[in-house]
């Protein structure tokens, strides 16, 4: 049997049922963009790679309980955000400095803004609130509609609407300076 040919769901299947190379094939198909939502939504990449194997782990364990009605993406989204939370709510109570902690800066001067933009929007993306950024990493850099957000995070559908208008105006706020 080819892994490649499988779809998700029938890998999810194979998994299930203890196959570790279609646990193998899961992770190269989707490890990648695991990492980038939890490096996104951490701002750590330490502590991205560890939830990333922490979400294959899951996957491991809860293969029988996937039930195919949503996309895998969704369940390995919904994962994933899950153990940042988790994460991001361990450290806060461990009193760890967290990039709300950073004070905002003056704008640079013109020669550097192509340089220090790059840098300004990661640092405003970071700054927002757990759930104005989770819902816009999702929404915009992951490509999901607003439907799956909510099943992702289980929070409405508006819900998401208004944290992604919260998100969009909190970050014109802070990003005012580099404009033109």
């Amino acid at each position: 049997m080819k892994l490649p040919q499988q779809s998700d769901q029938q890998l999810v299947i194979l998994i299930a049922e203890g196959q570790t190379e279609a646990l193998g094939e899961l992770v190269r198909r989707h490890q990648s963009r695991v990492y980038q939502l939890a490096y996104r939504t951490t701002g750590n990449a330490s502590l991205a790679e560890d939830i990333t194997q922490d979400v294959f782990l899951r996957v491991w364990r809860n293969a029988g309980s996937y039930t195919p009605d949503a996309k895998l993406t969704t369940w390995l989204h919904r994962i994933t955000v899950n153990l940042c939370l988790d994460s991001i709510r361990k450290n806060k109570r461990r009193g760890e400095v967290t990039v709300d902690a950073i004070p905002e800066r003056e704008a640079p001067p013109p020669e550097k803004y192509e340089s220090d933009s790059r840098e300004a929007v990661i640092a405003a993306v970071q700054a927002l609130s757990e759930r104005q950024r989770i819902a816009l990493l999702l929404h915009r850099l992951g490509g999901c509609p607003l439907k799956e957000v909510s099943e992702i995070t289980g929070w409405s559908e508006s819900a998401v609407e208004s944290l992604l208008t919260r998100a969009y105006a909190n970050l014109r706020e802070r990003l005012a300076v580099y404009r033109k």
